[in-house]
């Protein structure tokens, strides 16, 4: 689907009080952003942001930080920062593939893959956020007992990135191909939109924590 250029929105996120505009200056010191100290959480590709603001309100003793590639998506977040502001939570527009330029040696907590891009052509594998290249990025900036959250839809992404997991030495913590009915997993979930999208029409909702292996 393409893409829906908003005219202002690249000037709304550089004007915007929620936004980190220059990030890789804040690289190593994330907690000045906020009030008070705490574990320091990113969702990557965190959309329109439900997800992310609906777990900040739920967790104030925890920082986050939400990243969007694109402006005119990130944009609907900050039109509802503005309705209900929370002092735990920054957003960057930038892409992913540069993170470790932006958080330090394990400097990050826990990382949200939500609902990412499947990239489904083999070609286009190393984009997918589960990927070996972005694993090693995320291997990088985890603090040593951080994991990640990953959901998804997409049953062929979920399986290629359980390969790409313990290929590359991450440990499967937890795993289920369809959370709503894993009454473990499911305990406290926070949806987010494509979530709730995909589970009203029968999708099943794929999901799994991961951390290293030492």
């Amino acid at each position: 689907m393409r893409l829906r250029n908003i005219p202002g929105a690249d000037e709304a996120v550089l004007n915007s009080p929620y936004c980190v505009n220059e990030p890789q200056s804040y690289c190593g010191k994330w907690q000045v952003l906020f009030p008070t100290k705490g574990p320091l959480y990113i969702e990557i590709g965190m959309g329109k942001g439900r997800f992310i603001m609906d777990s900040a309100a739920a967790y104030p003793q925890i920082n986050f930080v939400g990243i969007e590639r694109y402006s005119s998506v990130l944009l609907r977040a900050l039109q509802k920062m503005k309705e209900l502001p929370l002092p735990n939570l920054k957003f960057i527009c930038m892409d992913a593939a540069e993170i470790d330029t932006v958080f330090s040696i394990h400097e990050v907590s826990k990382i949200f893959l939500n609902f990412s891009d499947p990239w489904p052509k083999d070609r286009h594998a190393g984009r997918r956020l589960t990927s070996r290249r972005f694993l090693a990025l995320y291997d990088r900036i985890l603090s040593l007992d951080g994991c990640i959250e990953f959901k998804t839809d997409n049953q062929e992404l979920f399986s290629f990135s359980l390969e790409e997991l313990k290929e590359t030495g991450w440990s499967i913590d937890l795993c289920t191909r369809d959370l709503h009915k894993d009454i473990v997993l499911n305990e406290g979930n926070i949806m987010t939109e494509y979530e709730e999208k995909f589970s009203s029409i029968g999708n099943p909702i794929c999901k799994l924590t991961a951390s290293r292996s030492f």
